[in-house]
């Protein structure tokens, strides 16, 4: 029997039919009422002429529909395509293109983008999440709410694509990674066999078209979860749904542990009822991880990739703080290795690129042989994470392979100068790269953005480093301004900083 991910929502409706699926809003789903609701997806799509390896886009916030389309195209074996929803038209409309999006379903906040691009792209169908869609678009209630209930003839499986997920372009274009049915049911056991009893209440703040909110969902599904999630990240509304909601668990990014730090609340809050906390994407500030343990809540860091459908390490409760800055040693069924520039292993602590393999790797970049080439070679996921393990095993991220700093032959990482940066009181955000010197090569260049109040000159924030930071690793330039660019899901874009301060 082939693994499809869209049968594993069928088969937890028939086992648990009554047990709370979905909260998103006022929205309450049974197991069973999402399992109708994706079965509507499916036989809507195949009416609408969609075919078993088409692909549909969606741009959307995380709506209740969000999750009937990724079950519901699962179950046909169409692909879904998630779209990062801040991203420009040109850049959407670039996305539908290369990926040859059939149809493009989006929320009512993205009309405009949709209506900016629809003569720009090859879908031929458009449907809003919304009351009162566009003349030139149906709306979801209408074309999908009322298609039949009943499940469909399951297409697919296994090695099909599910969906794909697109890089965030921090260095060029994104590259669309093809992550396959059985990636998400292998990625669902090793969350499960690495993290064990993690509750059975998930709250997740992140946004749907990253691989860090959609990997989770086929494991709730798989084990019978309640996932909670909000349409956008909100700090006091997370707080608020973490005790209405009982939650057992989350997901995150740094961003949102910085932004909850700030809420009122975060001072006097109950942890109790989380079990794990799990925070990836970027590296956490150790300082960061130390604030939150003083308030009786542990983090523990993740490291994973789009490209592995998601987990690659994790660090345990028990080294959380001793190990602080560790992302752990690898999940149950991935392996990791550093090797330096000619692919040799590294000795312990010694920096090196982060290679793994997994049972959950992309098939590879979607219409792009050539990066897919580049990135897998032998079964080994070239990362371009700069990272040192030590004795023990446990992975410590540096920094990415491109934003290494070379500075009189001595390697600087930025993500550590950043991290001893953001230690600052004054300090809000910041971001570092490196730029050209006559003497050294490169130079360390430090981006910052003061808190709201704060005052700073660039003279005493390098003072300020000097008993911190070896010498060639302290800026010599400090650029103070607004705001540092990120991805939604808090990874600086090094490239635009360049572009505009280098």
């Amino acid at each position: 029997m082939k693994i499809n991910i869209g049968y594993l929502l069928y088969k937890r409706a028939m086992l648990s039919p009554n047990l709370e699926a979905l909260v998103v809003g006022d929205v309450r789903r049974s197991f069973r009422e999402l399992n109708d609701g994706a079965n509507r997806v499916a036989h809507a799509m195949l009416e609408m002429g969609v075919k078993p390896g088409d692909r549909v886009a969606v741009l959307a916030l995380n709506e209740p529909e969000y999750l009937e389309l990724f079950f519901g195209l699962a179950k046909i074996g169409v692909v879904m395509v998630p779209v990062n929803h801040r991203l420009a038209p040109p850049e959407v409309a670039y996305i539908a293109n290369d990926c040859g999006a059939e149809a493009l379903i989006f929320g009512k906040e993205f009309a405009p983008v949709a209506e900016a691009i629809r003569a720009q792209i090859p879908a031929k169908t458009f449907i809003g999440i919304m009351d009162s869609p566009p003349a030139w678009a149906g709306a979801y209630k209408a074309v999908i709410g009322t298609a039949p209930a009943d499940e469909p003839e399951h297409v697919g499986g296994d090695d099909d694509t599910l969906t794909i997920l697109y890089t965030s372009g921090t260095t060029g274009r994104p590259k669309g990674a093809e992550l396959t049915h059985m990636g998400y049911y292998h990625t669902s056991v090793n969350l499960k066999v690495t993290l064990g009893d993690v509750g059975n209440r998930m709250l997740m703040p992140l946004p749907l078209f990253h691989i860090g909110a959609l990997a989770p969902v086929p494991m709730c599904v798989h084990f019978g979860s309640a996932m909670i999630f909000q349409r956008a990240f909100e700090p006091a509304e997370f707080l608020k749904l973490i005790q209405t909601e009982n939650i057992s668990w989350f997901g995150s990014v740094p961003q949102v542990l910085m932004f909850l730090r700030s809420v009122p609340q975060f001072e006097t809050f109950d942890w109790s009822t989380i079990k794990l906390a799990l925070v990836y994407a970027a590296p956490v500030p150790v300082p960061l991880i130390k604030a939150f343990a003083e308030k009786g809540m542990g983090v523990r860091q993740l490291y994973g990739l789009t490209e592995c459908t998601g987990p690659a390490s994790v660090i345990d409760a028990e080294s959380a703080i001793k190990k602080a800055g560790s992302c752990g040693p690898p999940f149950f069924h991935t392996d990791i290795r550093v090797v330096d520039f000619e692919g040799k292993p590294v000795a312990p602590d010694e920096p090196g690129e982060v290679l793994m393999r997994t049972t959950h790797l992309m098939k590879g970049y979607y219409n792009n042989p050539e990066a897919t080439a580049q990135t897998i070679i032998d079964g080994w996921l070239h990362t371009g994470d700069i990272a040192r393990m030590d004795a023990d095993g446990f992975l410590y991220i540096l920094d990415r392979k491109k934003d290494l700093i070379i500075s009189g032959g001595e390697n600087i990482y930025p993500a550590e100068v950043e991290e001893c940066l953001i230690g600052h009181p004054a300090i809000a955000d910041v971001g570092v790269i490196g730029v050209a010197d006559e003497k050294w090569g490169e130079a360390v260049k430090a981006i910052v953005v003061l808190k709201q109040g704060e005052s700073l000159t660039a003279e005493a924030l390098v003072d300020w480093c000097r008993d911190k930071l070896a010498r060639y690793k302290t800026p010599r330039q400090v650029i103070f301004t607004d705001q540092i660019p990120r991805t939604p899901t808090g990874k600086i874009l090094k490239r635009l900083l360049r572009e505009k301060f280098n």
